[in-house]
């Protein structure tokens, strides 16, 4: 996984025509495999949507016997932390640190929205109708 790699939560709305390769990562969320941060806001202002950065970062550390290991228990743990009004996160920064029989990776993600209006203040009512539908 190489900063600036993204998570989407499932059930994040992307416009139409706007293909992803998409795998299951953790629970509720998803990686994006075939494009970088910048690429989908380039890909997202082309369709006329939003990919904003938001100042909130979430840091976290995984221990593992591998570097893969530990690494999605970092990521994992950085996801969790994402409020649940936000669709997305973009990895900024892993740091790998080994030691004998084990490793540490600590991954930074910063808070990101995918939404086709321009305000965020619009977030928390997009989430409150997309409730009352389901």
């Amino acid at each position: 996984m190489k900063p600036y790699a993204v998570f989407l939560r499932t059930g994040c709305s992307l416009p139409r025509g706007l293909a992803l390769t998409q795998e299951p990562f953790c629970e509720r969320w998803l990686s994006v495999e075939d494009t970088t941060a910048a690429a989908l806001d380039l890909a997202l202002r082309n369709a006329d949507w939003h990919f904003m950065w938001l100042t909130e970062a979430h840091s976290r550390r995984g221990f593992g016997r591998t570097v893969e290991s530990a690494r999605k228990k970092a990521i994992t743990l950085a996801l969790k932390k994402v409020p649940e009004r936000f669709n997305a996160a973009e990895l900024s920064l892993i740091k790998i640190t080994k030691y004998l029989g084990f490793q540490i990776v600590r991954a930074t993600l910063h808070t990101r929205q995918i939404q086709q209006n321009a305000s965020v203040g619009l977030v928390d009512e997009m989430i409150l109708r997309q409730s009352a539908i389901s």
